[in-house]
């Protein structure tokens, strides 16, 4: 977030962050062939910093494992994801955050959706639309100061 400008949402409520998932023997086996499943996919997202403010978008509950949605065997991940106001302009941008850590992060075998989670946004239709368009998504990722604005949402808070 830039100097000056003016938060929409000055004081969103924080949430405590799961503990770390521990893994069994088989997971950390390399030789064995295990399942990605929703806590894993929640994992690779919920460390993703929200763009307006200094928090993860677990501690402000934009994401949550139960909103997770895995098929190993048919190759699909859904994730859906609710911002913090009904109003959020960065709506889109954290979705697509999601989707490019998802991308980057996956096999390209899954067919990834991301999307608002019912009735949690004004313009749920408008950024479904957006993220579930690859030729958008391709277009929005080769804006190179929106690809860096994602990238800062990716990194790790410093």
């Amino acid at each position: 977030m830039g100097g000056g400008t003016r938060l929409e949402n000055a004081n969103p409520l924080i949430f405590q962050r799961s503990g770390e998932r521990q893994l069994t023997t088989e997971e950390e086996d390399e030789e064995f062939a295990d399942p990605i499943d929703d806590r894993e996919i929640f994992d690779l997202i919920r460390t993703i910093n929200d763009p307006e403010h200094p928090l993860s978008l677990e501690e402000l509950n934009v994401v949550e494992q139960v909103r997770v949605r895995v098929n190993d065997n048919d190759s699909t991940v859904s994730v859906e994801f609710t911002p913090t106001i009904p109003h959020c302009s960065m709506a889109t941008l954290i979705g697509l955050s999601i989707k490019v850590k998802l991308l980057r992060s996956l096999p390209e075998r899954f067919k990834i959706d991301v999307h608002i989670t019912p009735g949690a946004h004004a313009s749920e239709q408008a950024v479904n639309k957006q993220l579930g368009d690859k030729e958008r998504v391709a277009a929005a990722l080769e804006n190179s100061h929106l690809l860096e604005v994602v990238n800062q949402c990716l990194s790790g808070r410093t």
